[in-house]
């Protein structure tokens, strides 16, 4: 049960330290997603492509709005946050975006 409960506080963690610009990425890509899919049983794929996709979007993210337009020091810097993430952090966000783009899934397959 502990286990669940570490998962379970990694999900609020990582809900509610995120930024609009974080949030805005993640609605985008999940929604996407759900569309792409054929059926839920692509979930697990679609959250791996779907996660991908949001750390892209995030480095985009990071250039722009950041305003940081030296792409080797933000590079760098993001790879060494990554080397420093925690697994528990990285299921957390493989959890909610898979249920989420299941959930997007489900609304589409029930709106045909």
């Amino acid at each position: 049960m502990s286990a669940l409960m570490d998962i379970w506080h990694n999900i609020q963690a990582v809900v509610t330290a995120a930024d609009y610009y974080t949030i805005g990425a993640a609605i985008l890509v999940v929604i996407i997603a759900g569309f792409l899919i054929e059926s839920v049983r692509s979930v697990v794929p679609a959250t791996l492509v779907a996660l991908l996709a949001f750390v892209l979007i995030k480095f985009v993210l990071a250039m722009t709005v950041g305003g940081s337009h030296d792409i080797e020091a933000v590079a760098t810097a993001d790879w060494k946050a990554f080397v420093d993430l925690k697994m528990l952090v990285l299921l957390a966000y493989a959890i909610i975006f898979g249920v989420l783009i299941a959930v997007v899934n489900v609304i589409r397959s029930a709106v045909r």
